[in-house]
């Protein structure tokens, strides 16, 4: 009896497993099945260099989508990264217990809050603090890398704290044993031993704000030109998906198809970045 039960529980671990493959097996087929021919009669160029996305005139280019993408990541890695990485230190050495016990409950709440919310509060108090101490329309590029640096602290602190824990005490006792303090021992051996970790968590937060989609639609002003600076606006390639699926029709909503291809593609690269540099920190 005991045997037979824990064959049908392996065979419904089984049945779970082949489920989720199949998901993504079918996702993965409806993208490119769909994208992928549309991105051939548009013409490779064109689509991906192309600076131009007018619908209505047949101009399907999603270079300034790729960018204003690209370069809202990277202002969100900017803010968010050292921010991060600190407070993970922080948190992981240097945090009294009885603060800790306050600062963890913290971070895990950022990371259940709503993206809508974070959009509210991006809209509602950034975009007029931008606009009246910095100038713009202050729904921009520079506020929707802000927001976005805010949203993946959870990830980055999270990952972050977790690597610099699974180093052994021992690093950090015998730089304390060759006369280094309590600062030098943890930036100069706890860290770098932890670095593998650390871009796991980077990695990580970068997948998110590349992801991100409802808070970046409420800040970023949702431009579909090349970006112009840090004060105008933008639109990212999550963003042009969401404003225009709902009444996109024949080549355009196989272009907006084609576009989360893109997306998709950038996606598993980031997560199979991660998986490679989560094996390292295991192998550690």
């Amino acid at each position: 009896m005991k045997k037979g039960k824990e064959e049908i529980m392996r065979l419904v671990f089984f049945a779970a497993a082949c489920a989720s493959i199949a998901l993504v097996a079918m996702i993965c087929v409806f993208l490119f099945g769909n994208g992928l021919p549309t991105i051939f009669k548009i013409g490779v160029t064109d689509f991906f260099f192309g600076q131009t996305w007018r619908p209505n005139n047949d101009l399907y280019g999603i270079l300034p989508m790729i960018l204003g993408s690209a370069y809202v990541t990277l202002g969100a890695i900017v803010v968010g990264v050292p921010i991060g990485i600190l407070t993970a230190v922080f948190m992981a050495r240097f945090c009294p217990e009885s603060m800790y016990k306050f600062l963890k409950p913290a971070v895990e709440l950022l990371a259940g809050i709503p993206s809508v919310v974070y959009g509210f509060f991006g809209l509602v108090v950034m975009v007029p603090f931008i606009r009246d101490n910095i100038g713009g329309t202050g729904s921009s590029m520079l506020t929707a890398s802000l927001l976005l640096g805010m949203m993946i602290l959870p990830t980055l602190i999270s990952v972050a704290e977790a690597a610099l824990r699974a180093v052994p005490n021992s690093y950090y006792e015998g730089a304390l044993a060759l006369g280094a303090g309590h600062v030098r021992s943890v930036f100069f051996t706890i860290v770098p031993a932890a670095k593998s970790g650390i871009m796991a968590a980077i990695i990580l937060g970068l997948g998110r704000a590349v992801g991100e989609t409802m808070a970046v639609i409420m800040v970023a002003g949702n431009q579909a030109r090349m970006p112009q600076g840090l004060l105008e606006g933008v639109r990212t390639m999550t963003t042009n998906i969401v404003i225009e699926m709902g009444y996109a029709a024949d080549m355009h909503r196989d272009a907006l198809i084609a576009t989360a291809v893109v997306l998709f593609v950038f996606i598993l690269i980031i997560n199979l970045t991660f998986s490679y540099l989560k094996g390292k920190v295991v192998q550690q």
